[in-house]
């Protein structure tokens, strides 16, 4: 049996998150009017770091192929007390199955422009797969407010987040860092899912590259948020041009001219990212319950975590035998339920939104009188399946939008599950990994994909995509909530054996 579904633009997703959640690591110089304002009174590291004028253009390359460009800037704008104005702009286009997949995603800060200068305001635009908002944030010491718009919506004011740690020098770590040559930590305002995340930088010995056919001494700075835990690799020339920056080993970004940036190769990008395997996996992995064992190469040791699905057998030669396997939950509690990690996978966010009145009117209506968490569960799974149409180009990056437009991939049948589960008091949260898929091409192979996890009594994993209460033994996991964590494991993970 094969699945006739593409699973899910998830690599594309994590990709793009990773990219957005990362810190600015390229600025331009003040302008000189900028400068004698900034001069009359201290300013931030960040200011003082050198950088090239105007801004600057990067192709970003998947694996050696061109998805995207991405420009930065960074200046001080004039006036007393000065302030600190930083532009991010990251365009993301690929093939995604037969679609062209297009995300873009433009974000303006200013911050105070003293050291340790406050982050004051935020515009982040949002267009292309995945919705349109714009977000328009004032921070203030009290916390941070943000409206959100949204075509053919009223304006929305969301609750008021705590106050946010970023300062000015969060704007560009790897300069700073650089510039006092000593390790910074900080903190950035995600632009996705407006919480708030640590940033560590550290300075790392020069290295000689070949940048253009010229052999030159690079500064180097690896900087890691807590979000992603993906190491970001930037290097610099001494005259602070950043030439290079490596987001893992998945995804790099090169500097080029504006015209060179902006012209993408055309990728597709299930092709490029897939694991192919040596041979198909045998029905039992279809079964419940059911199991598969798989030999691995390229999978850290961060992912190997021994659940209730997942074991793992180191081997002598580096790699790890993994055995998958499914069961129905033999634990099964009524409501209420508390959530067993404190509360998140209950929690209602910018993303999952399972305090919206539509998503909890629709779950009122699917729970009725049934108190069984795993019943709950249950009809939740079929509704989705049975009510999204499955249309791998209609994205969304919201609950509401994924209910309003009831048509997507497998991400899209993920974000609503998990907000009709959390509305109706189940803890629920994502799982990202891949899927066992033969396609047109005959070729066996795991593919990216997203599905659920609720808490029912104990954790269980369902599929709504494909109508699966158990989520089957051919779903092999690796981190959860839509993360880029994954991102390490595109183009490095290999399966060498299946057993």
């Amino acid at each position: 049996m094969t699945r006739t579904h593409r699973p899910t633009s998830l690599a594309l997703v994590s990709l793009c998150a990773l990219l957005v959640g990362a810190p600015s690591a390229l600025a331009r110089a003040p302008a000189p009017a900028a400068k004698a304002a900034a001069a009359q009174a201290p300013v931030s590291d960040v200011v003082k770091a050198a950088r090239p004028k105007g801004g600057e253009y990067f192709g970003l390359y998947l694996m050696d192929k061109k998805v995207g460009w991405l420009f930065t800037d960074l200046e001080v704008l004039p006036g007393q007390p000065a302030r600190v104005k930083t532009t991010n702009q990251l365009v993301f286009k690929a093939m995604v199955g037969s679609r062209v997949s297009e995300r873009m995603h433009d974000e303006e800060r200013i911050y105070e422009a003293k050291p340790g200068g406050r982050l004051l305001s935020f515009v982040v635009k949002q267009t292309g797969d995945g919705g349109t908002q714009t977000l328009e944030g004032t921070a203030t010491a009290d916390g941070v407010q943000v409206v959100r718009k949204r075509p053919s919506r009223p304006d929305e004011t969301l609750p008021r987040l705590p106050p946010t740690k970023e300062r000015v020098e969060d704007a560009d770590p790897p300069r700073v860092a650089l510039l006092r040559k000593a390790k910074v930590t900080g903190f950035s305002l995600d632009g996705m899912d407006l919480e708030s995340y640590g940033l560590s930088t550290t300075v790392e010995p020069e290295e000689q590259r070949t940048i253009n056919g010229v052999r030159v001494k690079l500064g180097k700075a690896v900087t890691v948020s807590e979000k992603e835990k993906v190491p970001v690799v930037s290097y610099l020339t001494q005259r602070g041009e950043m030439v290079l920056v490596d987001y893992g080993t998945t995804m790099q970004a090169r500097k080029e001219t504006e015209a060179v940036a902006k012209r993408l190769d055309l990728v597709e990008v299930f092709g490029l990212t897939r694991v192919v395997l040596p041979k198909p996996l045998p029905e039992s992995a279809r079964a419940v319950p059911g199991h598969v064992t798989l030999v691995v190469q390229g999978l850290p040791a961060k992912f190997q975590e021994q659940t209730y699905r997942q074991r793992f057998k180191p081997r002598p030669d580096g790699g790890v035998e993994v055995t998958l396997s499914a069961a129905a939950p033999k634990a099964r509690k009524p409501l209420p339920l508390k959530d067993p990690e404190g509360g998140e996978n209950l929690k209602s966010t910018l993303v999952v939104e399972s305090d919206a009145p539509a998503i909890r009117a629709l779950a009122k209506q699917l729970v009725g009188t049934e108190k069984d968490a795993y019943r709950i569960a249950q009809k939740v799974n079929t509704w989705v399946y049975s009510n999204l149409e499955k249309d791998y180009g209609a994205s969304a990056d919201r609950a509401t939008d994924v209910l309003s437009q009831k048509k997507g991939d497998c991400t899209e049948h993920s974000l609503l599950s998990v907000a009709l589960l959390r509305a109706a008091g189940v803890p629920a949260r994502r799982v990202d990994g891949v899927i066992y898929m033969v396609n047109q091409d005959g070729v066996p192979a795991l593919y990216w994909h997203e599905w659920v996890e609720a808490f029912v009594g104990e954790w269980t994993q369902l599929d709504p995509t494909f109508n699966q209460v158990v989520a089957d033994a051919t779903h092999f996991a690796f981190g959860k909530e839509g993360n880029a964590e994954i991102t390490p494991l595109i183009g490095a993970l290999k399966v060498t054996a299946v057993k």
